[in-house]
Order: structure tokens, then sequence, then C-alpha cells
């Protein structure tokens, strides 16, 4: 396994998740737009410019990509709740995504303003579900997995880490 690809280690679900680990999945979900800004608000375009590994994206790419597909996952979370026929999660090409040129060159503050956003209402609604509601499940076609909303939020706080450790590598 690369460490610089995978520097908290490759995501691993686990059938079920008791109540201390969903409120820490919540927990990270609801501070983790905080730590980003920390770690990048005051850092310079050039900074913004560096990588954590040959060929990656650059620290503000991962920061736009953060806020893009934690909004996504938000939104599948809703998806799921209110629609018995949302069956797959809503996919987008993340590779494409970096590429635009809001992904290449706007300013990180708008990211980051758009993830402390949706992650309180993100953390809010998951303190909200209940075990039925947590059960829901949907198809994630490129993981190739059936994954219900407890294993979501495991999956949302295991991408913010990893790409927080993304940003470290790139600023060590």
């Amino acid at each position: 396994m690369d460490s610089r690809k995978f520097p908290i280690g490759p995501l691993a679900l686990q059938h079920t998740y008791s109540a201390d680990e969903l409120a820490h999945f919540i927990h990270i979900i609801k501070t983790s737009p905080t730590q980003y800004r920390q770690l990048v608000e005051h850092l310079s375009p050039a900074d913004l410019t560096r990588t954590y590994r040959e060929g990656s994206w650059t620290i503000r790419q991962v920061v736009h990509h953060v806020s893009d597909m934690q909004f996504l996952h938000y939104l599948r979370m809703k998806k799921a709740l209110t629609e018995p026929d949302y069956k797959v999660v809503t996919l987008v090409d993340m590779d494409r995504w970096a590429n635009t040129p809001d992904a290449t060159d706007a300013p990180v503050a708008d990211s980051l303003m758009m993830f402390e956003g949706v992650h309180q209402r993100y953390a809010y609604l998951a303190q909200t579900l209940t075990e039925s509601m947590l059960a829901i499940t949907y198809y994630h076609p490129v993981r190739q997995i059936t994954i219900n909303q407890a294993q979501a939020l495991a999956m949302s706080a295991w991408h913010v880490q990893h790409h927080l450790a993304h940003i470290r590598l790139a600023l060590q």
C-alpha cells in the first residue's frame, strides 16, 4: 500500500457500528471544517499548489474536492431518507471535477465556507437518525457494495480525515 496515497489506510467499513462509533463519526463531520480552515486559510498561493505525491491534486484542489464530495455525501443521505426509490448513489467524475476552473483557481475560502455550512447541516441531520433510518441502504457502483447510512457516515468521516492527511503530507 502506498502510504502517501492512503496515509490513514484504505477505507474499511464494518457491518455494524456502536452508538459511540456513530457519535465519533458525527463529531468528525462536525469539527473537520475547522481543522481544514486552520490548516489552509493562511497558506500562500504557492503553498496551495503543493502536492502530497507525484501526480496528485494540489492542496487547493483537495480543499475544493472535499467540499464538493462532502456536499455529495450529505445529498446522498437526504435522498436516501426521502426518496424510497433512491437505490444507486449519485456519482460524479472526481478527477474531472478537480480540474474545472473553480477547483483549480478559485479561492479556498469559498469551499471552506461551503464545507462549514454543509457539515453543520450534515451533523445535525446525522444526530437525528433513528435505527431504521441508519439501516436505509443504497448501492455504490464504483465500490461495488451496498451500504447503509451508518456506513455512509463512516465513509464520510474517513474521507475528510484521509484528505486532511494528504494536505499535511503536502505541507511537510
